[in-house]
């Protein structure tokens, strides 16, 4: 049987499929562990892929 393929998500040209990261400020908690702050991708809205223009276009 053949496998599932998401040939329809295509991967975001801007996060490359990786849509949230911890970003390190430099600042330790009281626990020693750091303080991270998350960013998500503007393009993809943390989603990782994006829709074909012509499907956005047309509303689908």
């Amino acid at each position: 049987m053949a496998q599932p393929t998401l040939a329809r998500a295509r991967i975001c040209a801007d996060c490359d499929g990786f849509p949230l990261v911890a970003i390190t400020t430099g600042l330790r908690n009281h626990d020693g562990s750091r303080q991270t702050l998350t960013a998500t991708c503007r393009t993809c809205n943390g989603h990782g892929h994006t829709t074909r223009a012509a499907l956005a276009r047309a509303g689908r």
